[in-house]
């Protein structure tokens, strides 16, 4: 492990990587967006957003397609601060406009520093892509026996989950749509349908691997699902909750089968499922207690985690 790397994390999974490597101390900047662990919020932020978190969810949705299509930048990247932090190595994504500085900004940014300093890009689709990026950043910090370590363990959950979900027949796997948006609404893609089928479900509306994407409600109510499990892409349960509150008292709503059998379910989006880090693993093992309470125990340490309306 290579104690003397500077490293700057554009990212939140990126700097959760980081941290669960040992590699907290080596980190000396951050994206605006980074916040766990906790201890990690005192770093510099070298990036910031162009939209506000304060608008409605739907208000947000238009200013990201419009900056989108006019090519505008939805994050920027202030070249004096990572200057001035002298990273080694910086930590980005090419995965998703939406998510993180663009590549070619970070790019652009990197060669403009005094020193040479190595990007590494993370783009993962699917949970094994995941694992692989915690490998990269391990092979780029000198930290592979960690990486190798924090992979295992986190399969050996993985695993756990998948040998009590082994029992479960087709019959007894419920549908499940979920969402990372409600205004619009857009299905849950990359890795979360994985996600559902460890657990012991069905994913509808979502396939493996596949980017998330803009759906409509009437797809909702025409599949039905017995579960509609939420967790909005960087909000948390009770910003989530407003953008519900709205949907209520819509006829269509009542009309679910998850609505009639309080079978709705409000995860922390900001905390879980759109991070593809090492949480990854808890966001499953949340996921398979939702779907089957008796067969996969919530871990202590994700109490409180979701709520159930």
């Amino acid at each position: 492990m290579n104690q003397s790397l500077r490293i700057a994390s554009l990212l939140p999974s990126a700097t959760e990587i980081i941290c669960a490597l040992g590699l907290e101390e080596q980190l000396v900047g951050i994206s605006h967006e980074c916040d766990f662990p906790v201890s990690v919020r005192s770093l510099p932020a070298v990036t910031a957003s162009a939209i506000s978190n304060d608008l409605s969810s739907g208000d947000i949705d238009a200013q990201v397609r419009e900056h989108l299509q006019s090519n505008a930048a939805l994050y920027t990247i202030d070249g004096d601060i990572v200057s001035k932090l002298a990273p080694d190595l910086i930590v980005t994504q090419a995965l998703c406009d939406v998510c993180a500085v663009s590549a070619a900004d970070v790019a652009a940014v990197a060669c403009e520093l005094t020193q040479v300093a190595e990007v590494i890009n993370l783009e993962p689709a699917c949970l094994q892509d995941v694992f692989d990026t915690i490998h990269a950043v391990g092979v780029a910090t000198g930290a592979e026996p960690s990486a190798a370590s924090l992979v295992a363990g986190l399969k050996d959950r993985l695993q756990a989950v998948q040998r009590r979900s082994a029992v479960i027949d087709a019959a007894s796997k419920p549908s499940v749509v979920m969402l990372e948006w409600l205004d619009p609404p857009f299905n849950a893609g990359h890795w979360t349908p994985e996600l559902v089928e460890y657990a012991g479900g069905e994913a509808l509306l979502s396939s493996p691997g596949q980017p998330s994407t803009t759906i409509a409600w009437d797809q909702v109510r025409d599949t039905n699902p017995a579960l509609l499990v939420i967790a909005c892409c960087g909000f948390n349960i009770e910003r989530t909750r407003r953008d519900i509150e709205v949907l209520q008292d819509t006829t269509w709503w009542k009309s679910l089968q998850s609505v009639a059998t309080r079978s709705v379910y409000v995860i922390d989006g900001n905390q879980y499922f759109n991070r593809p880090g090492p949480r990854l693993i808890d966001s499953l093992e949340i996921l398979a207690h939702i779907l089957h309470p008796a067969l996969h125990p919530l871990p202590p340490a994700l109490n409180n985690t979701f709520v159930r309306i």
